[in-house]
């Protein structure tokens, strides 16, 4: 059931000799992963504007992207927003290689779009991405009226890493009595997230070889954000699967993909999110692999879920 151009892309991948990211220091694998994505991602769509901005941080300032939608044109109504989180392992990944999906999903939807460049391990280990994107959200939620955005139409969102940092802000969000948004997260953009830091889940052993994000690499991105010990692996701010409550949540649309060694994890926080009384749909791309949808270049399903994406962040922030 792989799709084929899933498979060929895998056999691309190993005639060409792409080195695993396990077996690259972090820089390297960075500099890799912003390369490559030339190769797989479609060409950046216009939007109307896009703005460089600094949000306060714990550490100091956090640097962030704004994307203004076409369809805004001269309109001068705030504009509701996701703030996006990218993936990436918590070690790669930045504002350059999720800027085309960024750009996409604002077009489709509607919306602005901030994407968020936290903190990276191993320079800085877990939760410094936690607090980064916990601080960056409520910045943009207290900036919002100034900068053109509608903070009672805000949603979270991110893929992987970022899934799992979308997740863990609105849960952290949701029980902020200190520091409270001046309204509630209205909607989850969770894309193939990383739930469980235990890693246990069936699928990291059925899919943890052959399909580009494999065992060793989960680790290698386990060890450098969190440490080599798994001591901390039962806190629900890298494992949000395991808080003990999940209510109260903002409605959710996950996204899986079938040949992914996370789709467990992430199917099984869609169930717990639906038996704690909250609104979530889940859809699993059966056909695809982790990271799917940044290649629309040459897999035709990321366009759909990209579409997919934009409409349920259209509705929820309508």
């Amino acid at each position: 059931m792989l799709h084929p151009q899933a498979r060929a892309l895998i056999d691309m991948m190993a005639a060409r000799g792409v080195p695993p990211t396990h077996t690259l220091v972090p820089e390297e694998a960075r500099r890799l992963y912003r390369e490559r994505r030339t190769f797989t991602q479609p060409e950046p769509p216009a939007v109307a504007r896009v703005e460089a901005l600094e949000a306060s941080g714990p550490a100091g300032t956090i640097p962030l992207r704004l994307y203004a939608p076409v369809a805004c044109g001269q309109q001068k109504r705030l504009l509701p927003v996701l703030v996006y989180f990218h993936g990436g392992g918590w070690v790669i990944g930045d504002l350059d290689t999720h800027d085309t999906l960024c750009r996409q999903l604002a077009n489709e939807a509607g919306c602005a779009v901030v994407s968020v460049d936290y903190r990276l391990g191993p320079e800085h280990a877990f939760p410094a991405a936690v607090d980064d994107c916990i601080a960056a959200t409520q910045w943009i939620a207290q900036a919002a009226e100034g900068l053109g955005l509608d903070a009672s139409r805000l949603a979270v969102g991110g893929d992987s890493a970022g899934g799992n940092l979308a997740a863990v802000v609105a849960i952290a969000l949701r029980d902020d009595v200190e520091q409270p948004l001046p309204h509630p997260i209205k909607f989850q953009l969770l894309i193939y997230p990383a739930t469980d830091m235990r890693r246990c889940a069936s699928s990291h052993s059925t899919n943890g070889e052959g399909y580009v994000l494999t065992r060793d690499t989960i680790s290698y991105f386990h060890d450098h954000y969190m440490g080599a010990g798994t001591e901390l692996d039962m806190d629900w701010r890298c494992s949000p699967l395991l808080h003990k409550d999940l209510r109260g949540l903002p409605p959710a649309l996950v996204v899986t993909a079938g040949y992914d060694p996370l789709r467990d994890e992430g199917q099984q926080y869609a169930q717990r999110l639906s038996e704690s009384g909250g609104q979530s749909s889940l859809v699993n791309f059966e056909r695809m692999i982790h990271g799917f949808i940044l290649m629309g270049k040459v897999l035709e399903e990321a366009n759909t879920a990209v579409g997919l994406c934009a409409l349920e962040l259209r509705r929820a922030l309508a």
